[in-house]
């Protein structure tokens, strides 16, 4: 009976990671909005590091998250490093392209894993607002296909870009409005 057993479970296991080596080998996730303000009001939001604790639904996973900055004071060449809890996480952000239509940034994370990414905030004017959206591209490693199998990461880190859209969103559109 046990030999069985073990057999199905050897079986399992190796179609289980068959499957996960299958999956692609690189990976994006984007989301969009429409932001009724200018891009060049809005992309000194994301080029500056000191602007995100206002948008960026990572600034508030650790209260206590230790923060560097670093370069240029925003735009290309600035940096941001981040230590914090086992939410947050430890890594490091720096632009590598800014203007008012892309904001590119490398991104390296060392902790809970290693991983090297590109995020990059794309702005194209649609009539009265503009479309933001907020991509990351990177490598897909064996451990995050198989990883992947398990949790669905679009949704997961996709749900983020939304809420810090929607952040960014209703910060750059209360500073465009006539009141403001």
């Amino acid at each position: 009976m046990l030999l069985p057993l073990l057999a199905v479970i050897a079986i399992a296991l190796v179609a289980l990671l068959g499957y996960a080596a299958s999956r692609p080998d690189s990976f994006r996730v984007e989301r969009s909005t429409r932001i009724t303000a200018p891009a060049q009001q809005i992309a000194p939001l994301i080029d500056d590091f000191h602007a995100w604790s206002s948008w960026s639904p990572y600034e508030k996973l650790d209260p206590a998250m230790q923060r560097t900055y670093g370069g240029a004071a925003r735009g290309v060449g600035a940096t941001y490093e981040w230590n914090g809890n086992s939410k947050a996480g430890a890594g490091r952000m720096k632009v590598v392209h800014a203007d008012a239509s892309r904001v590119a940034m490398k991104l390296d994370f060392t902790r809970p894993f290693r991983a090297n990414n590109l995020a990059e905030f794309t702005l194209v004017p649609d009539g009265d607002a503009t479309a933001v959206t907020w991509g990351m591209t990177g490598s897909s490693p064996f451990m995050s296909k198989l990883f992947g199998v398990f949790v669905n990461m679009d949704n997961l880190i996709g749900r983020d870009f939304e809420t810090g859209l929607a952040k960014l969103k209703a910060l750059s559109e209360r500073a465009a409005s006539p009141a403001a």
